[in-house]
């Protein structure tokens, strides 16, 4: 992979900002960041110096991977052996000692808690464990927390990135498509989350990791849907029920975040005000996106649809969180929130997702990605953003 020298220059400017000689990251999302490869695992480690170089450490197993990157040197390590019994911190604390750090350095490394995607059943992390195997590898090295600028460093993505994003996008339009075809009242939800799980597959580009997670939620379960999960069961669809979708794709690392909540048959007189007051507060909202207006800002357009359609008080979250490097974290930057004092920037990737969940009557989100770009937003999830669009007769 060529290097991205926008997101290497920008990594060097926080070097030199922070006078640290290197980042030493580890969650995939940000040896990803660093270096261009996305672990599978986990337990891989990126350090990339002030001076621009970039090494990789990576399991055997992910070598291909790890050199599909950008890294100037990949040293790898066995995940596994007859031979020994080691941990994987041992395997890679041996692997990390051969790298050169003069006495003194500063890392910046991330010591605080995180949400990182996962795209396999099982993956690796460090924890608080990550000071010692680092301590252990460089003994005469300084370490910093860096979690705070290497989520500022997440928040604003390249023109390569957004381009992933975009992919990533364009997969779940094809799985959402596929899917609303096929629904019908009387099946069960488990079986739309598979219809829409299997159109991100078919929409997948073939020389790349790229796939994602699907759920289902209809009738009195959508009112559960503003959750921190969401949970596919097995009910039934009946006419007139909400049927709330919501996909996480993913290529090559960088991911989405979009809900349609569609209505089986014509609505009645209330779930089609529900709806029009969400259409119309994503509109709005989208509308607001542009560089220097407070995160905070957009939340409140949206919201001031919601409170004078009468549906305030059932929009019980935040408008919105970044995306890209992040799937579902809340905390990821921007955060589009009634108390954020975060202020937009070009190359910003975030969700806008005006809801309302109510008691016997059904959840409805409209969950769209939005990138901020120098005339205002592009909309990245241009498709089933219309009223009618969300009735499936």
């Amino acid at each position: 992979m060529v290097r991205d020298k926008e997101r290497a220059g920008r990594i060097q400017r926080v070097l030199s900002e922070n006078n640290w000689d290197a980042l030493v990251c580890t969650l995939p999302s940000n040896v990803l960041l660093l270096s261009g490869y996305w672990p599978v695992i986990g337990n891989a480690v990126a350090i990339f110096a002030r001076d621009g170089a970039v090494i990789v450490v990576a399991p055997e197993d992910e070598r291909e991977l790890a050199g599909q990157g950008w890294a100037d040197e990949v040293r790898t390590f066995e995940g596994g052996s007859l031979q020994n019994l080691k941990t994987i911190s041992e395997s890679v604390r041996e692997a990390l000692s051969g790298v050169g750090a003069r006495s003194g350095s500063v890392f910046g490394y991330e010591a605080s808690a995180s949400f990182d995607p996962a795209t396999y059943a099982a993956t690796f992390h460090y924890g608080a464990g990550i000071r010692a195997v680092l301590g252990g590898a460089f003994p005469a090295v300084v370490l910093v927390d860096a979690t705070t600028r290497l989520a500022r460093l997440r928040a604003v993505l390249t023109d390569r990135e957004l381009g992933m994003v975009r992919q990533a996008c364009d997969i779940a339009r094809q799985g959402f498509m596929s899917a609303t075809a096929g629904i019908h009242a009387g099946m069960r939800e488990f079986e739309i989350a598979a219809l829409l799980k299997g159109g991100l597959l078919r929409g997948a580009p073939s020389d790349q990791r790229c796939d994602g997670f699907a759920y289902c939620m209809s009738g009195p379960n959508s009112t559960q849907a503003f959750a921190a999960f969401q949970q596919t069961r097995a009910r039934a669809i009946e006419e007139g029920d909400f049927v709330l979708l919501h996909c996480n794709s993913y290529c090559g690392g960088f991911w989405t975040d979009i809900t349609r909540t569609f209505t089986i048959g014509r609505p009645d007189s209330q779930k089609a005000a529900i709806t029009d007051a969400v259409v119309e507060a994503t509109r709005k909202a989208i509308g607001e996106v542009r560089p220097g207006v407070r995160a905070s800002d957009v939340d409140a357009v949206a919201r001031e649809v919601m409170n004078a359609r009468g549906y305030g008080k059932a929009f019980v979250h935040g408008t919105g969180h970044g995306v890209g490097f992040a799937a579902i974290n809340h905390s990821a930057l921007p955060r589009i929130h009634p108390l954020s004092d975060e202020i937009l920037e070009a190359g910003m990737v975030f969700n806008i997702e005006p809801a309302a969940y109510i008691d016997r009557v059904g959840g409805l989100r409209q969950c769209n990605m939005a990138a901020v770009t120098d005339g205002g937003a592009e909309l990245l999830t241009g498709f089933q953003n219309e009223a009618d669009e969300l009735v499936l007769e």
